[in-house]
């Protein structure tokens, strides 16, 4: 009954000239059903063999709903490796807008089939904010079980009230939003606001809504007072500089000094060797790496020029001292150059 509400009110949208997308979980869920198993498995390989089955069974049941509107769907599954790797983003573009401009309703899943890391993290909030950048999206709808965010989670404390409006997603409203989130699934709030960063860097204005709310896709485009909406910056990131910061996966980190931190925050500089303290884990040469101040903060990503290990043999040395202790490399004066830096504040 709540797939057919959903379907009705996204057909509802199409005949008012809005173009949808849908991104839909559900196929393990419904491959454990067609599979006849009592619950959700919990070893790869059958969690695997549950998506192929569902897969199948939940794009049927969309095309079966939508044809009731005179509507065709065109099942595209995705990873997160298809939307952060250049021609893959370039094709999967593509063939959404091609959909939509055929007036082919898109149903976006994870490809759970083969992805093992998807499966593991159930993330289609990050998938639905970077389709929403991938196809300029004018606004990102999350459909949740609770009615938007809230100051303390509702579910454990009395006195809650809904926030309607984010300016700004501050280390605060992160906090807001740990353990707030469906028992039933294995996303949460919290994965909702890393999509809220996503969306509005990409200059998308996205909402947090209760799903089992009447219209509520209706109410939204509508403007009625509905959910958290979380207000786009001002200023959009590159595609490529979006990509570096949510699209590629982090193989480490770097910490830096407070003038270093100062220079890449408020000057917009590339970071030197200078201004390194020191680095974790293990990276090599275009790796994405987040940049950490002298507290822990996370408040840059970036591709370094550097490895792990020359960042350890290279941190606080001025340029000059670089070149010096490696006359012999065509090392870079930039561990980041800031073309490849992303500030996240």
């Amino acid at each position: 009954m709540q797939l057919k509400n959903l379907v009705d009110q996204v057909a509802r949208l199409y005949s008012k000239g809005y173009q949808v997308i849908l991104v839909s979980s559900g196929a393990i869920a419904a491959g454990v059903e067609g599979l006849g198993l009592e619950a959700r498995p919990k070893d790869i390989p059958t969690l695997q063999a549950a998506a192929s089955v569902g897969q199948g069974l939940l794009i049927h049941e969309y095309a079966t709903l939508f044809s009731e509107h005179d509507l065709r769907v065109g099942q595209v599954l995705l990873t997160q490796y298809d939307i952060t790797h250049r021609q893959q983003y370039l094709n999967s573009r593509n063939v959404l807008k091609k959909l939509l401009r055929l007036g082919i309703v898109p149903v976006i899943n994870e490809n759970d089939a083969t992805a093992v890391d998807e499966i593991k993290l159930g993330d289609n909030d990050t998938i639905a904010a970077l389709v929403a950048n991938l196809v300029n999206a004018d606004i990102l709808i999350l459909l949740s079980d609770i009615d938007g965010l809230y100051t303390a989670d509702p579910r454990q404390a009395d006195k809650v009230s809904l926030i309607p409006e984010v300016k700004d997603i501050t280390p605060e409203v992160e906090e807001l939003a740990g353990g707030i989130g469906n028992r039933f699934g294995s996303g949460g709030m919290a994965t909702k606001i890393q999509a809220a960063k996503i969306a509005t860097f990409a200059q998308v204005g996205m909402f947090i809504a209760n799903g089992r709310r009447e219209n509520v896709l209706i109410d939204i485009m509508d403007r009625k007072e509905v959910g958290t909406f979380f207000i786009p910056r001002k200023k959009k990131l590159s595609g490529h500089k979006l990509w570096i910061a949510f699209g590629k996966v982090t193989a480490g980190s770097i910490t830096v000094d407070d003038g270093a931190a100062n220079a890449l925050i408020s000057a917009g500089k590339s970071l030197l060797p200078a201004g390194v303290v020191g680095s974790e884990g293990k990276f090599q040469e275009g790796d994405a790496v987040d940049v950490k101040d002298l507290y822990g903060r996370v408040f840059a990503k970036g591709i370094t020029n550097y490895s792990s290990e020359e960042v350890n043999q290279t941190k606080g040395l001025k340029s000059s001292e670089v070149i010096e202790k490696f006359p012999d490399n065509n090392i870079s004066e930039e561990v980041i150059h800031r073309d490849c830096l992303v500030i996240l504040r």
